[in-house]
Formats: C-alpha cells, sequence, structure tokens
C-alpha cells in the first residue's frame, strides 16, 4: 500500500496513519495557509486538526514567558551565580563551563533539561550534575533516552539490538521500507517481522 498524496486525505486519523517528514509537512502548512513554526510534531498535530477542522487553526498554547531579566550573554558568571527562567546556553555560558570543567565539556540535551528545570540553583550546583551526567558513561548499562519524535534512532537502536549480527546501514535500509508502511499510531517503531519487509 502506497502513502496518497495529501490531497487525497480526508481526516487527521488517516493522514497520521503516515510518517511524513517535517520538510513536507512544511509545505504542506504552507499550501494549507497553516502556521510553519514549531516542532515536527506540533506541524503534525496542526495539520490533523485543520484537516478534521475544515482548514481551521489550532490554538496554540500560551508559553510562560520568563521573568528574569539576567543577562546570561554579557553578565560576569560564577559558581555563586543562580539559574533563572531566560537562561541561556551561548558562548558565555559555555565559556564559563569550559573554565570549569574544561574543554571536554559538551552542553548536551541531558544537561540543559536540568539547568531548565533547576531555576534557583547555582552554576556549581549546574557543574556537579554535569560530571554526574557525565559518569553515567561509565556504566556500560547506560543508554541515554530517545525522545518519542526522534524515530529513526529509536528503530535504529532496537533494529540493532534485536538483529546483533546485521548492519547500521541494514537498520537503515529496513527503516526506508518501514516507514512507507501506514501505521495505526503515527509511530514508526521496529518489529521483528519488519524482516519480512
Amino acid at each position: 500500500m502506497k502513502r496518497p498524496a495529501f490531497e487525497d486525505i480526508k481526516t487527521g486519523q488517516e493522514f497520521n496513519r503516515w510518517y511524513w517528514l517535517k520538510a513536507e509537512m512544511i509545505e504542506i502548512c504552507k499550501h494549507s495557509n497553516l502556521p510553519t513554526h514549531g516542532r515536527k510534531f506540533d506541524l503534525r498535530d496542526r495539520i490533523m486538526y485543520a484537516l478534521d477542522n475544515n482548514g481551521a487553526i489550532l490554538e496554540e498554547p500560551v508559553e510562560k514567558k520568563a521573568t528574569s531579566k539576567f543577562n546570561w550573554a554579557r553578565s560576569e558568571l560564577t559558581p555563586e551565580t543562580l539559574i533563572t527562567d531566560n537562561v541561556s546556553f551561548g558562548p558565555n555560558f559555555r565559556k564559563f563551563m569550559k573554565s570549569q570543567v574544561g574543554n571536554k565539556f559538551s552542553c548536551h540535551s541531558d544537561f540543559m533539561d536540568w539547568v531548565k528545570a533547576n531555576e534557583g540553583k547555582t552554576l556549581k550546583d549546574a557543574v556537579e550534575q554535569w560530571y554526574a551526567l557525565e559518569a553515567r558513561k561509565n556504566d556500560p548499562a547506560f543508554r541515554r533516552e530517545i525522545a518519542d519524535n526522534n524515530m529513526l534512532s529509536q528503530y535504529i537502536r532496537d533494529f540493532l539490538d534485536d538483529n546483533a549480527r546485521k548492519t547500521l546501514k541494514d537498520a537503515k535500509k529496513y527503516w526506508q521500507l518501514k516507514k512507507q508502511l501506514p501505521t495505526e499510531t503515527g509511530f514508526v517503531r521496529y518489529e521483528r517481522t519488519d524482516l519480512e519487509l
């Protein structure tokens, strides 16, 4: 079964059965007079809503605005600097972190999520947390959690876990085949039966 052209899709549920690239959804939004900003899943929800509501635009949640006026780009950062609700991970922040942990510092998503969730703690706490997160890498059982919207990475991990003798190239080949098929949930997930594709 081949994915239908968008023009032939009449409901949000039908749209959600198929895998769409973000670039494709941006084009669909442009042609449907829908906003084109946001994450892939924002675009998907917007298109589904429009299909089910005669082209209406999905109301977006109001984002909480930062109240702090602290200037993360220009202020001198010290271990005692408090994390504020407008924390920025720009060059000044990275320079401070490198001054504390060295050039091995990387501003990965787990660390940034921790900082954003810990307003009121200090940059000293952030440095300690960075070391704690890095220490997990020494645990052979540790695996970073993959976000729901990163279906390709999750598929590849699950495929290789289940097929020790196959390669990354194999995983990508089966991903290409699987993503063309309809799903009930809108998520492309690895299943052992994919090897029959």
